[in-house]
């Protein structure tokens, strides 16, 4: 399935524009963590980073559908 990704921060940076489309074969966020991190090694590097899907973070055991919107959170601090 094709789904649209959108990146914030950083991670916007690592994949060189603010939307990306990806080929998932799996349908869950492992799987799209997956696939991101061996298309952009650099996302490795993120201490962390949170996949939110319609606007809720989403743990990896969480369905995606192709309707679905997928945001990359970069990490953020505060002071």
């Amino acid at each position: 399935m094709i789904i649209q990704v959108l990146a914030f921060g950083i991670v916007k940076e690592i994949f060189g524009q603010s939307v990306i489309k990806i080929d998932l074969a799996g349908n869950n966020v492992a799987a799209l963590k997956d696939v991101l991190e061996e298309k952009y090694p650099r996302l490795k590097q993120l201490a962390s980073y949170m996949v939110a899907v319609n606007n809720q973070y989403a743990q990896p055991d969480r369905l995606i559908d192709h309707t679905d919107e997928i945001a990359i959170i970069p990490p953020v601090s505060g002071g």
